[in-house]
């Protein structure tokens, strides 16, 4: 494989690299970005990628949202197993949160409709039960 300082690259060995190596085709992409060779660019897969860092950060949103949401609904409903854990645990989703928004804020106006989907997942964690009915969620559930 040539790199962008000796030559050009074949359009389908960058394909085939991204499909067969993917950190390797990030590598050469990043290379290839470096040095300005605008014409070997694979930009459907770049373009691809950039489009799923940002549902990624959708899914860091998420993620911790649920955990706290669960947390706080055992905290609220089982209150007889209130521990220090859930504690600590309900503490460092907010902080993370908070540190997420602080460096994401444009995810600010994706709260609502995290917080829809955390909180059916926070209801699965907080039930800790492994067979649940379906009718124990709203119909939006699959």
């Amino acid at each position: 494989m040539q790199t962008p300082l000796t030559g050009q690259i074949p359009a389908n060995l960058i394909q085939s690299l991204y499909e067969t190596d993917f950190y390797a085709g990030t590598e050469e992409q990043a290379k290839l970005l470096k040095h300005r060779e605008w014409s070997q660019l694979d930009l459907p897969n770049l373009i691809e990628e950039i489009e799923s860092l940002g549902k990624q950060q959708r899914a860091e949103l998420r993620n911790p949202l649920s955990i706290l949401i669960g947390h706080l609904l055992k905290w609220e409903y089982q209150g007889s197993q209130r521990s220090r854990s859930w504690v600590n645990t309900i503490c460092i989703q907010r902080l993370d949160l908070l540190e997420l928004l602080k460096e994401n804020p444009s995810l600010k106006p994706y709260l609502q409709e995290a917080l829809q989907t955390a909180y059916i997942k926070g209801m699965v964690l907080a039930s800790g039960e492994k067979n649940l009915s379906r009718k124990t969620f709203p119909e939006n559930c699959p």
